[in-house]
C-alpha cells in the first residue's frame, strides 16, 4: 500500500490542516513523514508538505505538525504585513503586489534554512505555475535526487508555490547551465486541490487498488458573491474574487472525481466550512487565527469516527 497526503492552498487558512495533522501524529504515534509515503501540497499546503518531511539534525523530521502551529501564529502576521508605503505605492494592490515578499522570506530562511529537496524524508511533490514558460512545475524530492540541478532549496519551492497571483509577486529562480530561469507563481491556479496530482504520481509506482489518499481542505468559502453586484463588475472588481473563485472550484472539482474513482474506503478528504472564521487568505489577525483553530477543533469533533477510520486505514 502507498498512503499519500495532500494539503490544499489557503495562506494563513493552513492553521487547519496544521491542526487537523497535529492530531493525526499524536493518534498515530508517528510523523507525518513516517505515516506517508508521498506528501503533496499546494501554497499552504505545500510549505507545510516541504516542513513536515524536512530532515532535521538527528535524521529525524524538523518539524512536527505541533510546532508548525507557530509558522501560521507568528509569522502569518509578518508574512501578511505591508506599510503605508506599500498601500500607497500599490494602490491598495491595484497596479502591484499587495504584500512585500520580505516576511515570507524571512519565516522561510528561519524555518527552512538551507536545506534541499533531495534530502527530504519521504517522497514530497509541491505545486507552482511558470509564467514565462506557461507551463505547470512540480518540485519534486524524487526529481532532485535524480538531478542535482532539480534540487532546490526548500525555502525556495516553499516561496514559489505560495507567491499567489496579486498577494505576492512571482518568484525568480535560476536554474544555472542552460536551461533557463524559472517564474513561478503560486500552483493554486491550477492545483489548489494538489490531491489529483498526488494520484497521479502515486499510480506510476502502484496499482489504483493500492493506494490510500488523505485529502485535507483549508476551509470551505462560504461568502457569496451577489449576482447584482458581480453583474457590472470590471477588472478591477474581479482582481481578487476571481483568485479565490478559481481556488475554491478547482478544490471542490478534485474532491469530486477522487470520491468517485477511489471510493470511501481509500479515500478520505476532510474539510470545514468557514462559518465563523472569515476565509480571506490573509487574515493573520490574532481574532481570526482564534476562530481558525476552532474551526479546525470543531471539524475535528465532527468528524471524530470518520478520523478513527484513518488512522485504521493508514495502518500501523
Amino acid at each position: 500500500m502507498i498512503r499519500v497526503l495532500s494539503i490544499d492552498g489557503g495562506g494563513i487558512r493552513g492553521i487547519i490542516p496544521a491542526i487537523v495533522l497535529a492530531e493525526l501524529e499524536r493518534a498515530t504515534g508517528r510523523p507525518v513523514a513516517e505515516t506517508f509515503d508521498l506528501v503533496a501540497g499546494t501554497s499552504t499546503g505545500g510549505i507545510l508538505a516541504l516542513a513536515l518531511t524536512m530532515r532535521g539534525d538527528d535524521g529525524r523530521p524538523r518539524w512536527s505538525a505541533e510546532q508548525m502551529l507557530a509558522l501560521y501564529e507568528e509569522e502569518g502576521p509578518n508574512i501578511f504585513d505591508r506599510s503605508v508605503w506599500d498601500v500607497i505605492t500599490s494602490a491598495g494592490g491595484l497596479i502591484d503586489e499587495k504584500y512585500p515578499p520580505a516576511g515570507m522570506e524571512r519565516a522561510f530562511a528561519k524555518y527552512m534554512g538551507e536545506a534541499r529537496l533531495s534530502e527530504a524524508l519521504t517522497e514530497v511533490l509541491v505545486t507552482a505555475y511558470e509564467i514565462e514558460q506557461r507551463m505547470t512545475f512540480f518540485f519534486k524530492s524524487a526529481k532532485a535526487r535524480a538531478d542535482e540541478r532539480d534540487d532546490f532549496l526548500i525555502r525556495e519551492a516553499a516561496q514559489a508555490t505560495s507567491a499567489a497571483p496579486t498577494y505576492f509577486e512571482p518568484v525568480q529562480i535560476e536554474r544555472g547551465g542552460s536551461r533557463p530561469d524559472l517564474a513561478l507563481v503560486d500552483g493554486g491556479v491550477f492545483a489548489n486541490n494538489p490531491a489529483m496530482c498526488a494520484y497521479a504520481e502515486a499510480l506510476k509506482d502502484e496499482g489504483d487498488d493500492r493506494i490510500t489518499l488523505l485529502s485535507l481542505g483549508t476551509g470551505e468559502l462560504t461568502r457569496s458573491l451577489a449576482y447584482d453586484d458581480a453583474k457590472d463588475w470590471g477588472l478591477a472588481e474581479w482582481a481578487k474574487p476571481i483568485i479565490d473563485v478559481v481556488f475554491d472550484g478547482v478544490s471542490d472539482a478534485t474532491d469530486h472525481h477522487l470520491e468517485q474513482i477511489l471510493g470511501p474506503q481509500r479515500y478520505f478528504r476532510f474539510q470545514t466550512r468557514l462559518d465563523r472564521a472569515r476565509d480571506d487568505m490573509d487574515d493573520a489577525s490574532e481574532g481570526n487565527l482564534h476562530l481558525l483553530k476552532q474551526e479546525a477543533e470543531e471539524l475535528l469533533r465532527d468528524e471524530r469516527d470518520r478520523f478513527q477510520q484513518l488512522v485504521e486505514a493508514l495502518g500501523p
